[in-house]
């Protein structure tokens, strides 16, 4: 049994995990025959863009199932929170959205059931085995996987080429690379470190062969600061001291504007962030200037995934078979694919689907074959990361903390921070833990 299938062994790592107090992943049920042709009218919660576009096309290929969407927050703005209070309440949707290091947290309250009774197995068991680890707890599967997203780095060639590099294979030559780019002009950099994303410093760790959270006997080991993620941690610091990367938050406006201006000129990304850089730098003429690549290793060709989602069944809905017609709907019909069209660059978890993604989404705008690229590194991504019961304590402090690096503040410090209030969160929650 894998590490992710170990996740939740017990009934007390379930329940003292919850994120809604009193409640536990034994107080969802599923019915042990769906119907076969259910009916009835649904609710739909996500905050990836396009979904309502899925929802319409679904809604147009049959008449048995109404399925009725609201576009929520993203997790920072709220989107969880938002959820969680719903669901608690009674109120949330019949499907939501959840990223995978949120899974375990609505599985551990019992906010979302297990779906093996109500999806066929043969769907199920179409996923690779660590796809499919990343949504199964005790055995059980409580999420559709959606997208699998490698880790993926993206650079502007020809600012590569001004400064006579080639695209990094490894970490040192990304280091040699950000110096080269700095030699060359000055008012450039090779790269940014967004200080507020946790996630790419997660996955990261991860391809440097980290260990986060694990099982140990009975108890959570946690090990936030462990020597792998200690050696990322004090590589990117490295390169903030000697000012080869420029310190910013991802997604604001001064990253979006110095990705236009040629300031920062390569994004440390996934397979989404494709989408996301197409949006950032077609006005300023960039098209055909950027190439996507499998993220630089530290020698064994490792990597990791870099978010992603899948969709689930709350406990709030009284018609689980029908979410069940949805749940397959979106993440395995190539139907849904198609009506997403180009709004998103997803690398899509259950296989056959990538290619119609890659036809449908304006791969052209790169110089190079993007999805070759996510395929490079998928195929890299190593085993043996399991998520833990509740990633908000470590995103938070690990915002908290990242907040001051190029300010005071280091990426090592952050991480020592991080795993003492990632113990004392979990330990409050009653849960065992070791370091």
């Amino acid at each position: 049994m894998n590490m992710r299938r170990r996740l939740l062994t017990g009934a007390a790592l379930i329940t003292a995990g919850a994120l809604l107090a009193g409640c536990s992943a034994n107080s969802a049920t599923t019915p042990s025959e769906p119907a076969a042709n259910p009916t009835g009218e649904l609710t739909f919660w996500s905050a990836i863009p396009g979904m309502d576009l899925v929802t319409e096309a679904f809604n147009e290929s049959q008449d048995d199932i109404t399925v009725t969407f609201e576009e929520i927050p993203n997790g920072p703005n709220g989107g969880y929170a938002k959820l969680a209070t719903a669901i608690e309440s009674g109120t949330g949707p019949d499907v939501a959205g959840f990223e995978y290091g949120q899974l375990p947290q609505f599985v551990g309250s019992g906010s979302v059931i297990a779906l093996d009774d109500l999806v066929p197995a043969e769907t199920l068991d179409e996923y690779s085995d660590q796809v499919r680890g990343l949504v199964t707890f005790e055995d059980a599967t409580y999420g559709m996987p959606y997208d699998a997203p490698p880790l993926v780095t993206y650079y502007r060639q020809d600012v590569l080429d001004a400064a006579g590099v080639d695209v990094p294979e490894t970490w040192d030559e990304f280091e040699a690379a950000a110096r080269a780019v700095r030699a060359a002009n000055p008012s450039a950099y090779l790269a940014s470190y967004n200080q507020n994303e946790p996630a790419v410093l997660a996955a990261l760790a991860w391809q440097a062969g980290g260990q986060w959270y694990g099982i140990d006997g009975d108890s959570w080991k946690i090990g936030i600061d462990d020597k792998a993620s200690t050696k990322v941690a004090e590589y990117w610091q490295r390169l903030i001291d000697e000012d080869l990367v420029k310190v910013q938050p991802s997604f604001s406006d001064e990253w979006t504007a110095d990705l236009g201006s040629g300031v920062t000129n390569g994004v440390i990304g996934a397979s989404w962030s494709a989408a996301g850089l197409k949006a950032r730098t077609e006005a300023s003429g960039q098209a055909g200037k950027w190439v996507a690549a499998a993220p630089p290793t530290w020698g064994d060709d490792a990597s990791a995934f870099y978010g992603g989602t899948s969709f689930a069944i709350t406990k709030n809905s009284e018609n689980p078979a029908a979410a069940a017609k949805f749940l397959e709907f979106v993440t395995t019909d190539p139907v849904a694919i198609e009506a997403r069209g180009e709004v998103g660059s997803a690398y899509l978890a259950y296989p056959g689907l990538n290619e119609i993604a890659a036809g449908v989404f304006p791969t052209d705008y790169f110089a190079n074959d993007i999805y070759a690229a996510f395929d490079e590194s998928y195929d890299r991504v190593v085993d043996g990361w399991a998520w833990g019961p509740n990633w908000d304590i470590t995103n938070t402090s690990l915002k908290d903390s990242m907040s001051t690096v190029g300010a005071g503040g280091t990426v090592p410090d952050g991480l020592t921070s991080a795993q003492q209030a990632t113990v004392e969160g979990l330990e409050q929650l009653g849960l065992t833990v070791t370091e």
